[in-house]
């Protein structure tokens, strides 16, 4: 009974309801509708399997699963069962659940790595046979087709001929007696023909009467003539309508026949449909799928950025507020969180939002929160939320609240008894100090003091209480939800609850079992934030909001003389935690800002890095490929020299031609080693100097002139050198002056311009449509084989690829400069590179 108001207090039939409108079948809406939790963490692992398995499939289909044509065909198979006879109707739609379940499982088995839903097909059974019979003999509008048997074709002949030959009748009727005829035309009153007859003139055609105009001025008058014609016509539409039937009930019993494997089909897409509905509302959600932990393991609570799933859906569908989400880290020591704080802080959503996600976890749906959501399975999830306070049972609201808390106790007593019953231990219940080991013997192994340590039998449950202790008189209400807590902290798994008492404050420092957690409040604007803020315990602020409102100053400071000097200094400190806890979040969120930007940066430079390996390689391979072709074209030239001595007797004249032809070759393929540097020395004024031939160290008086000749001195002597004969005292050579003559005839000569650059087909590169990288490639290439100006053709679009080519051939080796094309050639859409 507590487990059922729990579902009640979280509201969970609204997000069931919520979910079925993700269902593609009305039995599929149903199930999600009556969605039970299940009773073990292995059922609710194997759900949790399908939907990850669905999400997983979902993301691979462009389409999605599609459950077209299924229908709801239970009451059809009971009533074939019971030798009923099923409507066209009914018929037709057992086929297109048949094709619609096959087209399902083709869509399965074409897909792998699906193991748990490849299983669940595997014994699904679609009778195309039966499928294509009842399509045979039923058309898309449930009714019985001519192709059914031949008998129907044979009597549904008689009877068009004889429809035909009453109209033809009525309507020589209808000419003749036109001025008898209300209307000139021929309609029916059940299955007989008649025609409209004024009133006063129903003996000019005379025949029975069958239905009259409700003003009475008409009569709809079956000839006599057509009497037994009509007879006749009832007779076929008879025969018809038995053989349709006959038709029917072959179908029937071929459909009883393959009742039981038809109910295990409509179970199986029922699954299906519920598992794709589960997926598809989790990822409507945005929610992660969850991961059950064994906290005496040591592992944590983890749900971050967890949201109210109902909150979620108001804000999508009825214009609702943004959802706060919340973060809840339990420690596995931690068995109970007292959330304190004020008032519309968030307390209560914060229970049922957790209250919903473990319920969300155990029948396989995803978590609302990021990942990674870890939480233990939860045998009962049990709440005392609201007040179920009652007039007519004479309950005020602490004794609603007590009452639903002892039912609380009680569920989890049985639970507990039905554990230590099966491993034989003993219950919660027996003698303190003397319990029953599993042999018989006595245990008298004394009870542990407080704080006791957790049992290793816990009851797996998780309890949520609101405002727990209120509603009665503070001092005994504070003692009675203390004592309370102590009880679920030695006999449950987790608890969570929330007060405005502050001795559940003092808990945590009592017990290590024990967490504080407060929502936060904004004094300033005196609205919430919702957040929920761990280790630190939450403050009333009824005073500073009473103050804020108007209330009157001589009123509020009796109240805080009235409240004490130690409560006001107990909310000094933890409003200076507060402000420490906003401070270390500033820094975090600093420090995670940094910590982002530096591996942006590192992915940056490893992605450039790798760029530039990749581009090197390349160029290598390409160097290599040119150098490969050069040797080759080489060899072919010089076996073409080689032939032509061979023709013929050769000559000096020849060998002389050969040998200019080969130093051609040579000086095309093979790279002229770079000039050394000279290692000249020019000496200047002031220096020391040496004079080998004079084996004299003199001083430079003067640097040398256009001449090479310089002015030394040593000792009392003064000469002129040539530079040529003198060196430095660590014997460096001096380097003569070139001079440059020119002959009387000789003029100076201007350098040559080059050759204007002419655009080909062979210098055009056309990288347009190319991303950046690719286009690289193209360039090294091109510029590895270019010996002169290229013009690369990027076009303008966003300007990405125009920026990546700049960026590339400004830190190329050979391109010496680029510079945008002549607008005729294209302007800033082409860049001329011009290669060394």
């Amino acid at each position: 009974m507590i487990q059922s108001e729990t579902l009640e207090l979280l509201e969970w039939h609204r997000l069931c309801q919520h979910l079925s409108t993700f269902a593609a079948t009305k039995l599929g809406a149903i199930a999600a509708c009556d969605l039970t939790p299940p009773s073990s963490q292995a059922e609710s692992e194997y759900l949790l399997t399908q939907t990850k398995e669905v999400y997983e499939l979902e993301s691979r289909l462009t389409t999605g699963l599609s459950f077209e044509g299924i229908q709801d065909i239970g009451d059809s198979l009971e009533r074939a069962e019971l030798q009923g006879v099923l409507a066209g109707e009914e018929l037709l739609a057992i086929a297109t659940t048949l094709a619609g379940s096959r087209n399902l499982r083709r869509m399965i088995d074409n897909q792998p790595d699906l193991p748990i839903l490849t299983e669940l097909i595997a014994d699904l059974r679609t009778y195309p046979e039966l499928e294509q019979e009842i399509h045979r003999c039923i058309d898309e509008r449930g009714q019985v087709s001519d192709r059914a048997s031949q008998k129907l074709v044979d009597i549904r002949t008689e009877l068009r001929k004889l429809r035909n030959q009453i109209t033809q009748k009525l309507h020589n009727i209808i000419q003749v007696k036109s001025n008898a005829v209300q209307e000139q035309i021929i309609t029916q009153r059940g299955d007989r023909y008649v025609i409209p007859v004024k009133a006063p003139q129903k003996d000019a055609i005379p025949g029975i009467v069958h239905d009259t105009s409700a003003s009475g001025a008409t009569l709809y008058i079956e000839p006599n003539s057509i009497v037994p014609l009509g007879n006749q016509l009832r007779q076929l539409v008879r025969r018809e309508q038995a053989e349709e039937e006959a038709i029917r009930r072959a179908l029937t019993e071929q459909v009883a026949q393959v009742k039981s494997d038809l109910e295990k089909l409509l179970a199986i897409t029922t699954t299906l449909d519920l598992a794709t509905a589960k997926a598809r509302y989790s990822f409507w959600l945005k929610a992660n799928p969850p991961r059950f932990i064994n906290r005496q393991a040591n592992e944590y609570i983890t749900l971050r950025q967890l949201r109210h799933p109902l909150l979620v859906w108001q804000q999508q569908h009825e214009q609702g507020q943004a959802v706060v989400p919340v973060d809840l880290l339990v420690q596995p020591e931690i068995k109970v969180v007292t959330i304190t704080g004020p008032n519309t802080g968030g307390k209560t959503v914060t229970l049922k939002t957790l209250g919903l996600a473990a319920l969300m976890a155990k029948v396989g749906l995803f978590v609302p929160a990021r990942e990674p959501v870890e939480l233990p399975w939860f045998d009962q999830v049990l709440a005392d939320i609201g007040d179920e306070q009652s007039l007519q049972q004479n309950l005020s609201t602490f004794s609603g609240h007590i009452r639903r808390i002892s039912r609380i106790l009680e569920a989890i007593g049985e639970q507990l008894d039905g554990e230590m019953g099966r491993l034989g231990t003993r219950g919660p219940h027996s003698p303190k100090g003397v319990g029953i080991r599993g042999n018989g013997e006595k245990d008298c192994t004394p009870p542990p003091h407080h704080p006791t340590t957790p049992s290793p039998h816990l009851n797996s449950a998780l309890v949520l209480l609101d405002e727990v202790g209120a509603g009665t008189d503070p001092a005994e209400g504070s003692a009675l939800a203390i004592a309370l807590l102590r009880y679920l902290a030695d006999h449950t798994q987790l608890t969570m609850a929330t007060t405005h008492f502050g001795e559940l404050k003092a808990l945590k420092y009592q017990d290590e079992r024990f967490e504080n957690a407060s929502v936060e409040f904004d004094e300033a604007t005196l609205s919430p934030t919702y957040r929920l803020l761990w280790g630190i315990p939450g403050r009333s602020n009824a005073l500073a909001i009473a103050q804020r409102l108007g209330l009157k100053a001589e009123v509020i400071e009796q109240a805080k003389t009235n409240l004490g000097g130690s409560t006001d200094e107990v909310n000094q400190v933890i409003a200076g935690l507060e402000a420490q806890r906003r401070r270390q979040e500033t820094k975090a969120a600093q420090a995670q800002d940094l910590l982002q930007q530096a591996e942006r940066l590192y992915k940056e430079v490893s992605a450039k890095a790798a760029n530039l390996q990749e581009r090197e390689q390349t160029l290598r391979a390409s160097q290599e490929v040119a150098v490969q072709q050069a040797i080759a074209q080489a060899r072919s030239e010089i076996a073409q020299v080689i032939r032509r001595l061979q023709q013929g007797t050769p000559t000096a004249q020849d060998a002389q031609q050969a040998t200019n032809a080969l130093h051609q070759i040579a000086e095309k393929f093979i790279p002229q080693p770079p000039p050394k540097p000279k290692q000249g020395y020019i000496p200047k004024e002031g220096d020391r100097i040496r004079i080998p031939k004079l084996g004299q160290t003199a001083e430079v008086l003067t640097a040398p002139d256009d001449d090479g000749e310089l002015t030394v001195r040593f000792g009392i002597m003064k000469m002129t050198v040539k530079l040529e004969d003198v060196e430095s005292l660590d014997g460096k050579k001096a380097e003569p002056v070139a001079k440059a003559k020119l002959s009387p005839a000789a003029t100076p000569v201007t350098p040559t311009q080059p050759a204007p650059a002419i655009r080909t087909s062979k210098n055009t590169i056309d990288i347009r449509g190319r991303r950046v990288a690719d286009a690289e490639l193209v360039l090294d290439k091109a510029i590895s084989e270019a010996t002169g100006p290229i013009w690369i053709i990027h076009g303008h679009g966003t300007g990405k690829l125009r920026q990546g080519v700049h960026a590339f051939l400004q830190q190329h080796p050979r391109v010496s400069r680029y510079e945008a094309a002549e607008q005729s050639d294209g302007g800033t859409g082409v860049t001329v590179a011009y290669v060394d």
